[in-house]
Parts: C-alpha cells; sequence; structure tokens
C-alpha cells in the first residue's frame, strides 16, 4: 500500500520525519508496512508513482489539529517552524480548519 509525501518529499528522503498528519488513514493500524511514496494520486499521463522508501506505522491516534505540539513540528520534519505556522501551512495544504480531527500517525523507516 502506498501513501504520498508529496509536501514532505524532502523530510522524507533525509528521513527527519518520523510523524505525519493525515486526514484519512482512519484504519491504518500499528504494525502495517507503507510504501512511502512522492506522489501517489493525480499522476499525468506516462507519470509512474516514484517510491521513496519502506515506512512501518508505530502509532495512530486521531487528535485535533491545533493541539500538535512543538516536538511533533519537529517530528513532522519541520524544526524551525512554530505551531501556528504549521498549523496554518497544514490547513492550507489540506483545506481544513483548526480544530479539524487529523489522524497521528507515527512510523518508523525499515
Amino acid at each position: 500500500m502506498n501513501i504520498s509525501f508529496f509536501y514532505t518529499k524532502t523530510q522524507v528522503l533525509n528521513r527527519t520525519k518520523t510523524i505525519t498528519r493525515r486526514l484519512g488513514w482512519k484504519n491504518l493500524k500499528p504494525g502495517k508496512v507503507l510504501d512511502a511514496c512522492e506522489k501517489c494520486q493525480g499522476l499525468k499521463k506516462g507519470e509512474k508513482i516514484n517510491k521513496l522508501c519502506k515506512i512501518r506505522v508505530v502509532d495512530v491516534r486521531r487528535e485535533r489539529l491545533h493541539t500538535i505540539t512543538p516536538n511533533d513540528v519537529i517530528l513532522e520534519g519541520f524544526p524551525d517552524m512554530s505551531v501556528a505556522k504549521f498549523v496554518t501551512m497544514f490547513m492550507n495544504n489540506m483545506r481544513c480548519k483548526y480544530n479539524t480531527f487529523v489522524n497521528r500517525i507515527e512510523f518508523e523507516y525499515i
């Protein structure tokens, strides 16, 4: 199964990202192995999925977007970003609201 890291490809390649927040993936369970990809949907004719690496899910939990901690912003791959800036970036990219429930997915690289 593939999971896209379109906005954070560099962080995945550098392995500085070990947490991701998603609007979907509600049924994901710890232990699941996924192919981290640059882009999984919206591929143009002739484009292929670019697999970056394999990851294993360590933990999954639901929480409101605005409850992200400064440490989780770092684990998302943004060590120099404030919580407010991360939340704004996420809302703009995912077209959601400040208090939206998201799935916090912690993973490890295989």
